[in-house]
């Protein structure tokens, strides 16, 4: 599917890095617009302009009742934003958004819950980020359970390399 132009609204607040390109847009219900790009997720903010959001810091992207989610990684803050026409702006940021996933696995942790391990890579290239993401009910500052999800970390760092 080819890219509609952007329209100049959306060029306005864009601020592209060496080579990123525009690959998808939607126009927002405060009449701003989402912009999906090769390196990055870039969303309004409540003041105007546009936050750019990398891939590989996007945690989880949904979109749900005429809105798109997106939870940054790291306990990074969460986005939401209606869309008065989609276009293929989901399907692209599901896909970006995928393919930064090296490796994400859920280990459960003897004090009980369970810790998802992922493994992200810029879609530029470098180096592999690991994140913890304890799962509801799991308190991430606990020691105990912070140490076992680390070692098990560190397990799966030798086990496959990165």
């Amino acid at each position: 599917m080819r890219l509609t132009r952007l329209p100049s609204a959306a060029r306005r607040d864009l601020v592209l890095e060496k080579g990123e390109r525009p690959l998808a847009h939607a126009p927002t219900r405060g009449g701003s617009y989402v912009v999906a790009t090769s390196l990055a997720l870039h969303m309004p903010t409540p003041g105007g302009g546009l936050t750019r959001i990398p891939w590989e810091r996007v945690d989880h992207a949904a979109w749900r009742d005429g809105r798109l989610h997106v939870r940054e990684s790291s306990g990074g803050p969460e986005h939401q934003v209606g869309l008065t026409d989609p276009r293929s702006l989901p399907e692209t940021v599901q896909e970006r958004v995928t393919s930064t996933i090296v490796l994400s696995q859920t280990a459960p942790l003897r004090g009980g819950g369970a810790v998802r391990i992922a493994a992200r890579r810029a879609p530029a290239g470098g180096t592999v980020r690991w994140t913890l993401v304890f799962e509801a009910g799991t308190d991430p500052s606990d020691p105990a359970l912070r140490a076992e999800a680390e070692q098990i970390l560190a397990g799966l760092r030798e086990q496959t390399g990165l």
